[in-house]
């Protein structure tokens, strides 16, 4: 069975709230899951300690019988310090030819 640790929608319209739950990857985003794992409700401020809560050891419980993090759930993880970060690839955005010849002949 492979295992995930993602976010189910939660809340009404225009107003999201996720549940961060341990689920078969087989499963439907909302549908049946195994365990519930944490919150994160991106409503609330950045700085906010209520914006995402984890259970953090039953997650590395979860990675140790072999469910994988989704991305976004990777992140928390590295916020919170459980993961280490992963190196990202952030090219820088190319300048039109001319501003580039105008700028190499200056």
């Amino acid at each position: 069975m492979a295992m995930k640790i993602r976010l189910s929608r939660r809340g009404s319209k225009k107003r999201p709230f996720y549940s961060i739950v341990a689920a078969d990857s087989r499963m439907p985003r909302d549908g049946r899951f195994i365990e519930k794992l944490g919150t994160y409700n991106p409503l609330l401020n950045k700085d906010d300690p209520n914006r995402v809560k984890m259970d953090v050891e039953r997650i590395q419980h979860w990675m140790g019988q072999g469910a994988i993090p989704t991305d976004r759930i990777s992140r928390f993880l590295e916020a919170k310090g459980v993961l280490e970060p992963k190196t990202r690839n952030n090219p820088k955005k190319a300048i039109p030819r001319k501003q580039e010849q105008e700028s190499a002949s200056s």
